[in-house]
């Protein structure tokens, strides 16, 4: 079997005006509502990864006629909350936690059995945290000791409850709201702290009625959702490596125009200025429910914080590159409250450890994060695990590295980021894709 790897190198500069591709958590929940909506919903700057391609097949396959992608283009025609059918085979949700954890809550409420699987890493990530608050709801499924695949039966009435979150989790609040869609009473997600709020929004721009009090969410089933045009605004996850890697290599300077700067998604932003990163947002603008704007990044040294715990929820996914900005930076940066890293496509906790001890970086890990001093990256072999956000972040760390960094099993950069490859060396950077048969 093909494993595809990076080679990245030190690089002198970086320059460049670009765009990035769509977000990827937005692109998912619009073929979702797209599909179980009346009329026609059309869907542009689609992000085409596996991820969301793997949600898009799944609703294919329930008979939700989808044109597209062409072009970051996607029509959906909707079916409505009760129109979809049941699938002739399992359906496949590859390496996307978001498609399995999502569709769960819809398909829980259909009145056809389901199985979901996926790949070998998601096989391996925890799914007791939705199946246990979908059963409280009269959700009829099993996992396999807590991990997928999940079997769904179908023919089950759902009740509404109120659930407070025992983890800061978008995942887990955005499948409760999808099942509440369909339950009997009104459904009440109690946040215990911020997470992304794109589902909200999105159902808002699909004219679905929510009422939100200061940390719950309350949804009822008393209405149908409508098709409509949604912008996909740049995925800020995307950005975040050329905003670390414009910031720690000397003389850089660039703009990523028309990103999303949904505010329970700008930790990475905080986080980097906290530390001495030169940073402006421009030109903010609302894009449909989403705030956007063009960011300029220019270099700047930085110093080691220790990272506010109200933050990590908000830069839950960018991590493994704030480690990186963190290996470039004068001093000791502390993180807090990120046990969530560990239940993502790899422990990344544990990942990005080993990753920069083998590249010279002193690390202390922790329970709940980790402590990580400053220093000159050295080159040298990391392994990714199969995770798309640590191959992209050491081969940030490649590009002020002393020597070459070769980073292992890059495959599954293709679920996020596409382009990656090309759009970093369009900005000059030094990276080379090689494979090992």
């Amino acid at each position: 079997m093909t494993s595809y790897n990076f080679l990245s190198s030190k690089v002198s500069s970086l320059q460049g005006d670009i765009t990035v591709p769509g977000d990827k958590s937005i692109s998912h929940r619009a073929i979702m509502l797209g599909a179980i909506s009346k009329g026609t919903t059309t869907v542009s700057g689609f992000l085409d990864g596996e991820d969301c391609l793997s949600t898009l097949h799944a609703f294919q396959a329930m008979g939700v006629k989808i044109e597209g992608p062409f072009s970051q283009r996607v029509v959906i025609h909707g079916v409505g909350k009760y129109g979809l059918k049941k699938p002739k085979s399992i359906i496949n949700c590859g390496n996307s936690g978001t498609t399995m954890r999502l569709l769960t809550g819809i398909l829980a409420a259909q009145e056809f059995d389901t199985e979901l699987t996926g790949d070998s890493s998601l096989l391996k990530r925890p799914m007791e945290r939705v199946s246990r608050p979908l059963k409280q709801m009269g959700a009829d499924l099993r996992t396999t000791a807590g991990l997928p695949p999940i079997f769904i039966k179908g023919g089950q009435q759902l009740n509404g409850i109120s659930y407070e979150m025992p983890v800061a989790s978008a995942q887990v609040k955005s499948c409760l709201l999808l099942a509440g869609l369909y339950a009997n009473g009104e459904t009440e997600v109690i946040e215990t702290g911020l997470t992304r709020d794109h589902t909200e929004r999105m159902l808002t721009a699909f004219s679905y009625p929510i009422y939100k009090s200061d940390n719950s969410i309350t949804i009822n089933s008393q209405s149908e959702g409508q098709g409509t045009d949604v912008i996909v605004p740049g995925d800020i996850s995307s950005a975040a490596f050329f905003i670390v890697a414009a910031t720690i290599i000397p003389n850089s300077e660039l703009v990523i125009r028309n990103v999303g700067i949904n505010p329970t998604r700008t930790g990475i932003i905080q986080i980097l200025q906290l530390m001495g990163a030169d940073i402006e947002i421009a030109n903010k603008r609302l894009c449909g429910e989403e705030m956007v704007a063009d960011i300029y990044v220019r270099h700047a040294p930085l110093e080691g914080i220790d990272i506010p715990s109200a933050m990590v929820p908000i830069a839950i996914d960018e991590f493994p590159i704030i480690f990186i900005a963190a290996s470039s930076a004068k001093g000791k940066t502390t993180i807090h409250g990120a046990e969530e890293l560990r239940c993502k496509e790899s422990d990344r906790i544990v990942a990005m450890a080993d990753g920069l001890e083998q590249l010279g970086i002193e690390t202390e890990v922790l329970e709940d994060g980790i402590i990580i001093y400053g220093g000159e990256i050295s080159g040298g072999i990391v392994e990714s695990r199969n995770d798309h956000r640590i191959a992209m972040a050491f081969a940030i760390a490649g590009t002020v590295a002393k020597e070459p960094i070769t980073i292992k099993n890059c495959s599954n950069v293709a679920t996020s980021f596409p382009n990656f490859v090309a759009l970093a060396n369009r900005l000059n950077l030094s990276l080379l894709e090689t494979k090992d048969e």
